[in-house]
């Protein structure tokens, strides 16, 4: 009876507490988690209030939290969100979290921190806030293009965070390991994830759909919770954590058809030991290593904010997302969140990282919540002043390269040429796993090669640890010039995909917008490739190594990639000239003689008006005249006051106005009533800039 008192008066004091504490954040319109985490302070024993809970009852509690809620995600995500998000958010996921695990490891071991909390590091700051941005898109009621993608990443997202976190669980035994114990841990972590999805999906739907149909709601919230928990104590019987073992049973769930009918059953229970995880969060922020470890919560704050927003957007506006939508993105996923809470919680319970660890991602994760906001309100503004700014190049660049993704997407592809992409995709996945494995093992193995090298040759010690290096030099040299040759080859097959080079009889129009296209698609192949091997590999190497090669790979793509938005400039005036001929002959009388007969030639022979000019210049997309609207509000303002590239993604080729002609317009260039404007661009561009000419805003 005691006991049971005292449960009875700890849950009692977590939940008023954290009642009183939410509804006043509320009133202020913060965020509900900030409340929890301050109601946890106000328990917790490091604030000098006189109202403190049994630390190891909360803690125990908070564990049905972490398995609700990772349950709850689960739900969320399944295998049919996988393949649809899969081919442009799961790239950018990639991306994303790659160079933040990255930046995270190297801001830790800057800073001093061993490798181990550096490597927890990097995976707190990996993972933005699922929780956190629908709090943000429901409260500002946020909508468009780009909170599809921002929700696809956070799906995909999600899943590496289960697999960092059984990952980090496995390997925080603070022993050595060698090679083989890598390689054991990672089969035995597929085994288990193969065995449980596979089983589960004989299962777990079936059942799930049997219980649905009963229509209790009683009935439908015990078998849910029963798997949950049951997954979750297979998960900690393997040694994972409970998260994997949750996650994975919400996913089955969800591949019952039934998520939201589970979702609604499991709520009200979900909610509550997920407030009392965020309390127990709260309890373990010490305001004392706070302001002892500033400058660690100051530069991870901007590494979040600053890296996030980089890698993001770059990787959106490669799978081809315009500047508007990737900036957007990238803005809104600035943040981390309950991740970052049970990664480090992680580390602490493993004993991998220090106490200070787990109240600096708190911190972190508390100022970028509040920015979130800030930076989504402004998000628009900063996406309408980056691509006002771009130089006349990238601006061509931008305004063509969606239109280009467009027609790849779109394009079927000869069977042979799908199966050389295949066959490349498996030369790329070979050579980059072949160059991790190498440098992994040569790290791990080095001491014990190094003795087997002295024993068979007689080599001195030194010599011999030289010896292996450069032996592992040699290998690995021949796998960087693969990954950036078939990354060539690659980027050469899809861009012929989306612009064909046509009759090998006649000059290839497509040339100059295809080289720009190549290089893209090689730098973007070589940064998805690079990036996440930096990031595994890192922690076994001298500081710094391979960031600078891959850096020094990515500087000469960029540089070749520049090059060519030059020629692309030149391409698209010249194209842009034939343009403003075609639009002339559609619009002149009969009897008025044509301007340019040079360029009239060209499109007659392609065909008659503007709709065949794509057949001569299909790098330019297929250009579309659009006629002011006599009461369009974008008639008498500029294309800069309109922004017409930043908030609809098409590019402005040319504007004929009477007798009057315009090429490549600049944001000076004020538009009248009747004036054509031609615009390229992708299908949804076009549309999108079309209601804005003709009516306006």
């Amino acid at each position: 009876m005691p006991d049971s008192h005292a449960f009875l008066t700890n849950l009692a004091l977590v939940l008023c507490v954290a009642a009183v504490t939410t509804f006043l954040f509320q009133r202020i319109r913060q965020p509900v988690v900030f409340g929890y985490l301050v109601a946890g302070m106000i328990v917790g024993p490091h604030v000098p209030i006189p109202i403190v809970v049994d630390e190891g009852m909360v803690k125990t509690l908070s564990e049905l939290g972490v398995v609700l809620l990772m349950f709850g995600l689960g739900l969320d995500f399944s295998l049919r969100k996988l393949a649809q998000v899969g081919p442009t958010s799961g790239l950018v996921a990639l991306i994303d979290s790659s160079a933040m695990m990255f930046f995270g490891y190297l801001l830790g071991r800057l800073l001093g921190w061993t490798t181990i909390e550096s490597v927890y590091a990097g995976a707190i700051v990996a993972i933005s806030s699922t929780t956190i941005i629908v709090k943000a898109f429901s409260e500002q009621e946020v909508s468009g293009r780009f909170t599809r993608i921002v929700f696809g990443i956070l799906i995909i997202e999600d899943l590496i965070a289960i697999l960092l976190i059984a990952t980090l669980t496995t390997i925080s035994s603070g022993g050595e390991l060698s090679a083989g114990d890598l390689a054991l841990t990672a089969g035995r972590l597929g085994l288990f994830l193969a065995g449980l999805v596979g089983v589960g999906l004989l299962f777990v739907p079936r059942l799930v759909r049997a219980v649905v149909r009963l229509d209790r709601p009683e009935t439908t919230l015990v078998v849910s919770l029963g798997l949950c928990f049951a997954a979750a104590w297979l998960a900690v019987s393997f040694g994972y954590s409970v998260a994997l073992g949750a996650f994975i049973a919400g996913s089955l769930v969800a591949e019952s058809g039934e998520a939201k009918v589970v979702e609604h059953a499991v709520a009200g229970v979900r909610d509550m030991f997920g407030a009392i995880f965020f309390v127990s969060v709260g309890m373990m922020i010490d305001p004392r290593l706070i302001a002892e470890h500033w400058v660690a919560v100051t530069a991870f704050t901007l590494v979040v904010m600053a890296g996030k927003l980089l890698a993001v957007s770059m990787g959106a506006f490669v799978t081809g997302y315009d500047v508007r939508t990737s900036v957007q993105a990238g803005m809104s996923l600035t943040q981390i969140g309950e991740f970052a809470f049970i990664i480090a919680a992680v580390g602490l319970a493993t004993g991998a990282t220090r106490d200070f660890l787990y109240p600096v991602a708190v911190a972190v994760s508390a100022i970028t919540t509040l920015t979130t906001p800030l930076f989504i309100r402004a998000s628009d503004r900063v996406a309408a002043f980056v691509d006002r700014y771009l130089p006349r190049p990238l601006q061509t660049f931008v305004g063509l390269y969606g239109s280009w993704i467009e027609h790849l997407r779109q394009s079927p592809g000869e069977p042979d040429t799908r199966l050389l992409v295949r066959r490349q995709v498996r030369w790329l996945l070979l050579d980059g796993g072949l160059l991790a494995l190498l440098v992994i093992g040569t790290a791990v193995e080095r001491a014990h090669i190094a003795r087997q090298l002295i024993a068979l040759t007689g080599l001195a010690e030194s010599v011999a640890a030289v010896a292996v290096i450069a032996g592992a030099v040699a290998i690995g040299i021949p796998l960087v010039v693969g990954i950036i040759r078939v990354s060539r080859a690659l980027g050469l097959l899809l861009a012929t995909r989306a612009l064909p080079r046509g009759d090998e009889r006649r000059l290839d129009y497509a040339a100059a917008p295809r080289r720009v296209l190549v290089a893209t698609l090689q730098l973007a192949i070589v940064a998805l490739v690079g990036l996440p091997l930096v990031a595994i590999t890192e922690p076994f190497l001298p500081l710094g190594r391979g960031p600078v090669l891959l850096g020094l790979v990515l500087v000469w793509l960029i540089v070749a990639f520049w090059r060519s938005t030059a020629d692309l400039h030149h391409h698209t005036r010249a194209g842009a000239e034939i343009i403003l001929t075609a639009l002339a002959k559609q619009l002149a009388p009969a009897d008025q003689p044509l301007v340019n007969p040079t360029a009239l030639g060209l499109v007659a022979a392609s065909g008659n008006g503007l709709q065949r000019v794509h057949q001569l210049l299909p790098g330019l997309g297929d250009p579309v005249a659009v006629r002011v609207g006599a009461g369009s509000a974008a008639a008498g303002r500029t294309l800069g006051d309109l922004q017409l590239r930043a908030h609809t993604g098409a590019v402005v080729l040319a504007i004929t106005r009477g007798d009057t002609e315009v090429l490549l317009p600049v944001g000076t260039e004020v538009l009248a009533a009747d004036d054509v404007v031609a615009l390229a661009g992708t299908t949804e561009a076009i549309e999108s800039a079309r209601r804005l000419l003709e009516v306006g805003a």
